[in-house]
Formats: structure tokens, sequence, C-alpha cells
């Protein structure tokens, strides 16, 4: 062995592997905003969302302005339309009262009354059907005393299955009927029994007829339709285009869905934003001084929660002199401002006792930080994630408690439309127009659908716990 002394040179300090060989994994800093945003964008669900919610609001603030149609314009013509193409219409003048036809020559009254009856013969339209009125008439029967006119929307099957019942001749010589009720351009089964003048017949005639769509003149030149000058009398003009359909008044429903969602959407974010403003600062306070002051706030929470709602909203209702059948978007307004602030007032509260624990507020109290900095550099901006999906669970929740308050007649009321008060509307007329009712309430199911699911995916980019599984 070789006792002298080893001196290390230059060389052994060389690295053994070249610097530009050497593999540099390295992450760029982000915020705790950024990184939270690169979450968010990796769930499908929450981004679909937020989309929806996007394109809600554009559909509230931009839709009327590129739709202008008044929602309260009645359209008597396009009663309970279903969603259609642009449709036409002929031109007729104003109504006139038809006088009918009845035979000089043909009894009144049955000269003997006979066991069976036959069915009236030759049924025919006396002119053109129109959305206006349909004028029947047919060919006199012997031993009639008179006819019950019967319409259907589907061809009869049996005597028992004729339909509604529209009105009845004074005699078997009157052999015509004028039907103005509710006609809409679909087809109709008229079905003519003659009576003896007491008791029906067994036997019918039924007549297939599909009335056209047709307008007044006068109501064309009111409505902008045609010139003012303009005289063609069965001429044929295009009507308003309603791309959903009308509801039962002839109003548009698009125009009423847009306005609608302003109702709506205004009441379920104002009054989140507005209790949950309240609860950040009651909850928030409670929890950073602690105490008794704690204890005394949230003994006054727990009694809110216990409040009555409804009973609330109608005491409200009452002391704001807001009658049956007015709208009551103030009291229910406050009503959730009121009674809905303890939950977020609890949830903030157990954030900021858990955060004023944290090390680095007792190194800035050490650094000499007053309260107020504390809270406005370090609490809030804590408590920003807890507060963001507060915020967004909450706007679906008011916006289905608006729907069911107006369903129930509590909350907004015809004319004034919102999405609850037309589903309210829609289910009346829900078996023969279904599109009153499922336009409304599938925008409550999506706006409600989507806020919750955009809540979901905030509760996981927000979760800072999200990151040690990633």
């Amino acid at each position: 062995m070789n006792s002298e002394t080893y001196l290390p040179s230059a060389r052994d300090f060389e690295p053994t592997v070249s610097e530009s060989h050497v593999e540099q994994i390295s992450r760029p800093s982000l915020s705790y905003w950024q990184d939270a945003w690169l979450r968010l964008k990796k769930n499908t669900r929450a981004i679909i969302s937020l989309y929806i919610i996007i394109g809600l609001a554009f559909f509230t603030l931009l839709g009327p302005v590129l739709w202008q149609i008044d929602p309260a314009l009645q359209d008597l013509n396009q009663i309970s339309q279903s969603p259609s193409l642009p449709k036409k219409a002929i031109l007729i003048g104003p109504y006139q009262r038809w006088s009918g036809v009845i035979l000089d020559d043909f009894p009144a009254e049955p000269e003997e009354y006979l066991d069976t009856i036959p069915a009236p013969d030759n049924i025919r339209i006396h002119d053109v059907a129109t959305t206006q009125r349909v004028r029947l008439v047919w060919g006199p029967v012997e031993g009639a005393g008179g006819y019950n006119i019967y319409r259907n929307q589907r061809m009869p099957e049996g005597i028992n299955d004729l339909g509604l019942p529209l009105g009845s001749t004074l005699g078997g010589n009157e052999v015509s009927y004028e039907d103005r009720l509710n006609l809409e351009q679909r087809q109709y089964f008229y079905s003519l029994v003659p009576t003896d003048g007491f008791d029906e017949s067994d036997s019918y005639s039924t007549l297939e007829v599909t009335p056209q769509l047709a307008i007044t003149l006068d109501k064309a030149k009111n409505r902008g339709l045609i010139s003012e000058d303009s005289n063609d009398l069965g001429g044929k003009i295009s009507l308003e285009f309603h791309p959903m359909g009308t509801d039962y008044l002839g109003r548009d429903m698009l125009a009423r869905l847009m306005e609608g969602a302003r109702v709506s959407l205004f009441i379920g974010i104002v009054a989140p934003f507005l209790y949950v403003l309240f609860g950040i600062v009651y909850g928030g306070f409670a929890g950073y001084f602690g105490g008794k002051a704690d204890a005394m706030l949230m003994r006054f929470a727990d009694f809110v929660v216990a409040l009555p709602f409804l009973l609330f909203m109608i005491l409200f209702k009452i002391a704001f002199g807001i009658g049956p059948g007015e709208s009551g978007i103030l009291p229910m307004l406050l009503a959730l401002v009121l009674l809905g602030w303890p939950a977020t007032a609890r949830l903030v509260r157990g954030q900021v006792l858990q955060i004023r624990e944290e090390g680095f507020i007792e190194a800035a109290r050490l650094l000499g930080a007053k309260n107020h900095y504390l809270i406005i550099r370090h609490i809030i901006p804590n408590t920003m994630g807890v507060i963001l999906v507060t915020l967004t669970f909450a706007v679906p929740a008011a916006i289905f408690t608006e729907a069911f308050l107006s369903f129930i007649g509590m909350g907004v009321a015809p004319p004034t439309p919102s999405w609850g008060s037309m589903c309210n509307e829609g289910v009346k007329t829900m078996l023969s127009h279904p599109h009153e009712l499922i336009f409304p309430a599938t925008f409550i199911s999506i706006t409600v659908l989507a806020f919750n699911l955009l809540g979901d995916g905030l509760t996981e980019a927000l979760d800072s716990r999200m990151r040690s599984k990633e």
C-alpha cells in the first residue's frame, strides 16, 4: 500500500455526465386560480355546462334584440300552434252573418214518429272552409225534428265517439249549421245525428273538413302584414313566424321564453348573490372572532333555518298589498334573501375557523398585521373556493324555488311571463298542446342541471387536496 498522500486534481471534480445530456424536469409556476382552471377544463361535463350557461345568458340578454316580437301580442288566428315553418293565410273580408238554409217545403216537425230515422245524406261544405268559420249543409231526413252536430279530431268509431257537441237545429227543415268555435288548420270530422225532437237516432253521417288558415283584411292591415291600400281578397300572405309555436292566447312562445328567462334568472341570480354575500359577512365575523359572539350568532342562524319559507312568502305578499293573481316578485326576492343565508354562513364560518389557526395567519399577526388586513389579504381569498361553489349551487335552488312558487300561483302571475308561470299555464293544455309545457320545463331542467354540474366541477377544481391525487 502506498503511504504517499493523494492530492486531488481538477479532473476529479468534473461531472461524470455532460450537462447537455442531463434530463431536466420542471413544471411552470402556477397560481391557485390558474391551477384550478386547468383542472376545471379537464372536466368535460363542467365545461359543457359552462357553455350552456353562457348560451342562456346570450339567449336572455341578446335574444329580445334579435327576436323583436312583443311577448304580449296575441295572434288569435294561431292559437296553440305547434312549432312549424312559416305559414300562409288567405285574405277574407269581414265576417257577415249567415242566415243558414231553411226549407219551406219541408215540415219543421215530423208528421209521424218513426222507429228508425235514417242518417242525413249529401252533407257538404257550403263555401270555402276557413279558420274563421265552417258552414255545413245537408239534405233533409224524413221523420227528423232537428239535427245534433258534433265535431271530433279523429274519425268516430261509433255513436258514442262523435266528439264535442256543437249545437242543434230547431227543426227538421233547418239543414245548415255554422261552426266558429276555436277553429284551427287541422282535420275535423263533423257528425250529424237526426232527432225526432226528443231523442237521437242511432244513425249518423260524418264529413271530413280541413279549414284553410285565414285572416281578415282589416286585421292584416292593422298588423302590418299588407299595405293599407291592398284589397286582394282571396290572395295569400305570410303570417308571423313562430318557431316554437304559440300559447293558448296566440302569443309567441319564443318571445315569452326570452322574457320569462329574464324574470327567472333575475330572481335566480340576484337573490343568491345577496344572501350569499350576507352569509359571507355573517359567517366570517362569527368564525374569525369566535367565543360568545360566535355562539350567539350561530344560534340565531339556527333559528332562521327553522322559519317556514312559504309562510313568510305569504306574509310578505300581504304586507306589500299584493292580492291574488298579482305577481309577487319583490316578496319572493325578500323571502329568499332573509331566509336563505344561514347555509352560506355555516360554510364560511367553518372555513374561517380552519384558516385562522393556520401558521401563516399567526406569522402575519407576529409581524403586526391588523384584523382588517388579515381578513382582506388572507381570510377572504382562501374562502373564495367555498363561496363560488356555494353560489353556483344556490342559483339553481333559487330558480327552482321561483318556478315552484309561480307554478302554484304564489310567485310570478300572468300575464308577466316566467318559466314557472308558463309551466302552470301549459299544464292546462298539456294533453292537446304539449309544447306549451315542454319548452319552459325543458329550460328549467337544463338550467338547473347546468348549474349543478358546474358546481360539481368547481368543487373538484378548487379543492386543493385534489392536487395530491393527480
